[in-house]
């Protein structure tokens, strides 16, 4: 049977799945969206060619598989609202906290349902994504889900529901760290006399490089910052700088403090109170 795939919420993560299934030569006509935003769907039938309904029952009675890409805050009542079909298809959730369990709740019972963390770098198909399936995930439900992510980049799986908390620190979080240090790269370079697109440039070339290096390579993150760091020289002297202030601890610290509060949110958003 061939799949159709149905996005519930047509924003960026949806348009770089959209873009990646293309690329991979699926065809626009397997592809179908819908978004309250009409010009969201149109957006997306504009630049893909791809199918818009406007009923979000009507786009599941009409795929085999159902990505939901909406907030959060607004899945459940979404969920609701498509609870009668969608026991019939498979359903693949990449809302963040939300937990299996609660999501076959609210979808009235069905258990073939994929959680899905992906990260923004997926919008250059260079992502890194997780996913977690219920034991009722078929096979080839999976190579449906695979087919999904490795449209947005590289992706790995979890048997245990837990490790997605810490999927969403490391890895969904986990660019806003990068850009964090970029700024201070930037900050630095500026104090250091160079301008600001001097400073840009001259930072994120160098995190992208050392990015690619460490892709390339089969040595551990540490050997290679070891590689680097010659003794009584300059890099030598920042690293010990950062030892000195347990920037590292900090670091770790502030990723499980993320993993935390992604649990936190996980509580917070399945719960029926009000």
């Amino acid at each position: 049977m061939t799949v159709s795939i149905g996005f519930l919420g047509g924003g960026n993560m949806a348009g770089a799945m959209i873009g990646g299934l293309l690329a991979q030569g699926w065809s626009p006509a397997q592809i179908r969206v819908s978004d309250i935003d009409p010009a969201a769907r149109s957006r997306l039938a504009d630049s893909f060619g791809v199918s818009v309904i406007d009923s979000a029952l009507d786009l599941v009675d009409s795929v085999s598989c159902v990505v939901l890409a909406v907030k959060p805050q607004v899945l459940r009542p979404l969920c609701h609202s498509i609870s009668d079909a969608a026991p019939r298809r498979l359903v693949v959730s990449i809302a963040a906290g939300i937990r299996t369990t609660d999501l076959s709740r609210w979808l009235g019972g069905t258990r073939r349902i994929v959680r899905v963390m992906p990260n923004t770098p997926a919008l250059l198909r260079a992502g890194i994504s997780a996913a977690y399936a219920l034991p009722e995930v078929s096979q080839h439900d999976r190579e449906t889900v695979d087919s999904l992510l490795t449209s947005m980049g590289k992706a790995i799986w979890v048997d245990d529901e837990a490790l997605m908390d810490g999927v969403t620190a490391v890895s969904g979080s986990g660019p806003a760290y990068v850009f964090y240090l970029i700024e201070a790269m930037e900050e630095a370079a500026r104090q250091l006399g160079f301008d600001e697109e001097q400073s840009t440039l001259l930072s994120r070339e160098t995190v992208l490089g050392a990015a690619r290096l460490a892709d390339a390579s089969l040595e551990s993150s540490a050997v290679l910052r070891a590689r680097v760091t010659s003794r009584g020289g300059t890099t030598e002297r920042a690293i010990a700088t950062l030892d000195q202030r347990q920037a590292k601890a900090h670091l770790v610290e502030a990723i499980l403090e993320a993993a935390k509060r992604s649990r936190e949110l996980g509580d917070e958003l399945g719960s029926d109170k009000k």
